[in-house]
């Protein structure tokens, strides 16, 4: 993921981007992006998505899933942030409000548990 993650970043740099990729300026495309993911679900049934998913035909939510990467990737370089150290924090912090005996096939939020 590292080569990747320099990738993006060099991308935003070549073009002098950065100085638009602020934190909120990012928060902001994230939900947009976000918006766009969810439309490519608007409207279709569970049969449909399926369908989709079988006959790989998912290049739209690939590429609106991608974009919300790299604005995640340099919202992360923006506040200094490092993603897979949060990501491994969260994880353990999940772990203590849904340890697997109360939450084991349990959609339930932890404080409902």
């Amino acid at each position: 993921m590292k080569n990747i993650n320099d990738q993006i970043i060099e991308f935003i740099n070549e073009r002098d981007w950065d100085q638009f990729h602020t934190p909120k300026n990012l928060a902001i495309a994230i939900g947009a992006e976000v918006g766009e993911l969810m439309e490519c679900f608007q409207w279709k049934t569970d049969t449909e998505l399926d369908r989709i998913i079988e006959q790989k035909d998912t290049v739209n939510f690939a590429d609106e899933i991608a974009d919300i990467y790299m604005y995640m990737i340099s919202l992360c370089n923006s506040m200094n942030i490092d993603l897979e150290e949060s990501v491994r924090n969260k994880i353990d912090k999940n772990k203590m409000k849904y340890p697997v005996s109360k939450s084991y096939g349990n959609a339930k939020k932890y404080t409902d548990l």
